[in-house]
């Protein structure tokens, strides 16, 4: 779940099909020797001989995945930049019309698995941005290429054979498994291992396909949660305030106290209603004591272990409050140039392309190439060079 992907895939027998696109790259004498090296241990993993030659011939590599997987990036996220872009007033609004559009089948999911129709589909935002992005790249050229080059080959193995077996199970269209560079697919992200132990059919037509049955999408989503240690009734937590001079070394998301505790400390619930007199919390403080802080319980660890990264959970869990009509944070980021929205980061990008930049498409994704042009231009308004585009280079832009 999580990793964002591209390219095509396309590689079935010949007799089936017309050759992939990758049939006609170069092939590598090394991956070939690899991927024989795999035939076996893949028909002890359940692959049968006929599967694995049928959607591994003229499979050649891709090393672009290679150079993703070692890649450290410079360019660090800040959470108010990361959050401003996940959760904006365009995702919340397409979100709440598809609660609408979905009502029924949301209902039907959260009496199965008992998770609330909006922690559904704020994953369902998040991950693909409701089905529209689901990546690009063949599953099998990716995973293929990663169980034969670079780190982690072991467990990239485990998800090629597990691709295999969803194809031979029939679940999806050889032609329609493709995802992030780094295996996972479909409307939330699965990686080929958690579909396996996850996916349902909840559309009754014999297939657990993540690709192109929302309904099975949105129940598999709900049974990881479900599986994941959800609760059904509980919140994931709530935005607190603390007390002047609260120090809150050594708290964290794992750190878990009494609400009577934290009650005693002097946190409060930042809508002044008291906490719940029993159970227990971790403190998150994703950007320190002075920005906003979080008391977090057991429904917010179900939901990090969909994509074990606290800025994640985050996202998701504010998420799915703003789908349930819920506002803003009380307490602002402690900083003085907020995020920008994605309709924001496409106006930039458009004002750069004005201004000359070749940034390529304008998407609301703010790459290398729109960072060079943000470089130029804050250089050229005298702001600070970070190749960060907050409020100040929009308004700054937006002056001419």
């Amino acid at each position: 779940m999580t990793f964002l992907l591209r390219s095509p895939l396309l590689l079935l027998s010949a007799a089936l099909l017309t050759a992939p696109a990758w049939a006609q790259q170069i092939p590598d004498p090394a991956f070939d020797t690899c991927l024989s090296g795999l035939r076996a241990p893949a028909r002890a993993a359940g692959v049968s001989e006929a599967t694995f030659t049928q959607h591994t011939q003229g499979l050649v590599p891709d090393m672009g995945v290679v150079e993703r997987l070692n890649f450290q990036p410079e360019f660090r996220t800040a959470i108010w930049d990361y959050l401003a872009g996940l959760v904006d007033e365009e995702r919340v609004a397409q979100g709440q019309a598809l609660l609408v559009q979905h009502a029924d089948t949301l209902a039907r999911v959260q009496e199965r698995f008992g998770v609330d129709p909006a922690t559904v589909v704020a994953v369902w935002g998040v991950e693909s941005n409701f089905g529209q992005t689901f990546g690009k790249s063949p599953l099998l050229q990716s995973l293929g290429t990663l169980s034969c080059f670079g780190r982690r080959q072991a467990y990239f193995r485990t998800e090629f054979y597990a691709t295999l077996r969803i194809l031979q199970a029939g679940h999806i269209a050889p032609e329609r498994l493709v995802g992030s560079w780094a295996g996972a697919f479909g409307h939330t992200q699965f990686m080929p291992s958690t579909f396996e132990r996850l996916a349902v059919d909840f559309d009754g037509d014999g297939k657990a396909d993540l690709m192109d049955s929302t309904v099975d999408a949105l129940a598999s989503t709900a049974n990881f949660l479900a599986r994941a240690g959800w609760q059904t009734g509980q919140p994931w937590g709530f935005e607190v305030k603390l007390p002047s001079g609260f120090s809150a070394s050594g708290e964290g998301r794992r750190t878990r106290r009494a609400m009577g505790e934290w009650a005693a400390r002097g946190v409060q619930r930042v809508d002044g209603s008291p906490l719940p007199a029993s159970g227990s919390a971790g403190l998150l403080t994703p950007a320190g004591p002075q920005g906003p802080a979080f008391l977090v319980l057991r429904n917010f660890d179900a939901i990090y272990s969909y994509n074990a990264a606290e800025s994640y959970g985050l996202a998701i869990a504010h998420l799915s409050d703003r789908l349930r009509g819920g506002g803003p944070f009380a307490t602002p980021w402690p900083t003085d140039d907020p995020g920008l929205s994605r309709a924001e980061r496409r106006e930039v990008q458009t004002m750069l392309i004005a201004r000359g930049h070749d940034i390529g498409e304008v998407d609301g994704m703010l790459g290398d190439k729109s960072r060079v042009a943000i470089r130029a231009e804050q250089e050229r308004l005298g702001h600070e060079v970070s190749g960060r585009a907050g409020q100040k280079l929009l308004k700054a832009l937006r002056g001419g």
